[in-house]
């Protein structure tokens, strides 16, 4: 990349071959690809060489927020960017990300906007844009969280300064598949909440459910999503309903077992 500071793009991955060569085809200007794969079974791992990328492997899952860490210790750059295979760094993104490498701000992290891709839609509305996520940082100075799932990068309250451009993310293409993530995502929110202890009553799935599908089409203003926004309200609030109701059927047989 020339003068400045040096940038990894950090990416973990699981049978992510039909995505991953257009994800690293956008980040070939970086100084460096690490790819860690949770033991796919496809190209995953070849593809990503082929393109470059010093790949690793992981046999075992600690969740979203380790292997992130764990992939981040095979980096060598001054700077992390961490994406996700279904994830493409526009050009403007790229020329405001080599801004920085070359002027760097001390104690600062920076922030992408996510354009969020939905049945063929990249959303403008419906709380999907500009869905800022922090993915540009000094890699001797942050890490993400341990968190097993919706894992965020831990900023020590650094300062958040906005990049320019569109971080394109390939969301939803496969609304079957895309449901089969979100019940993954609401198991695991529940066990974590149920190991933490925590409860909710019949009428709070109720209510969050409702709320989910109001605040997406209403408050976030779905509704100029077109058709894409009316069925997006819905699958949060499905998303949502799973989430407590699997809340709600542990504790349920938790308490049953106990007796």
């Amino acid at each position: 990349m020339g003068s400045g500071k040096r940038l990894s793009v950090v990416l973990i991955v699981h049978n992510e071959a039909g995505l991953l060569p257009e994800c690293l085809a956008s980040v070939q200007w970086a100084d460096e690809i690490v790819v860690l794969d949770s033991a796919s079974t496809d190209d995953t791992r070849q593809i990503a060489r082929l393109a470059g990328a010093r790949v690793f492997t992981a046999t075992d899952w600690p969740g979203f927020g380790k292997q992130r860490q764990r992939a981040q210790g095979y980096a060598t750059g001054d700077f992390i960017l961490m994406l996700d295979a279904d994830e493409r760094v526009t050009p403007e993104l790229r020329q405001s990300i080599e801004a920085v490498l070359r002027q760097p701000q001390a104690g600062t992290v920076y922030s992408c906007a996510r354009s969020n891709l939905f049945l063929g839609r990249f959303m403008r509305h419906s709380g999907w844009y500009p869905d800022r996520v922090v993915r540009l940082y000094e890699r001797g100075l942050y890490r993400y969280n341990d968190n097993p799932v919706h894992e965020s990068l831990d900023t020590r309250q650094a300062r958040v300064v906005r990049l320019n451009g569109n971080l394109q993310h390939l969301t939803c293409r496969d609304l079957i598949a895309f449901q089969r993530k979100q019940l993954q995502y609401a198991e695991a929110w529940a066990l974590e909440r149920h190991r933490q202890n925590k409860t909710c009553g019949f009428w709070s799935i109720i209510s969050h459910t409702l709320g989910a599908f109001i605040k997406t089409w209403l408050l976030r203003a779905g509704f100029l999503d077109g058709k894409q926004g009316l069925l997006l309200a819905a699958v949060n609030a499905q998303y949502t309903f799973n989430k407590y109701a699997a809340l709600w059927a542990l504790r349920r047989t938790s308490e049953r077992d106990s007796r």
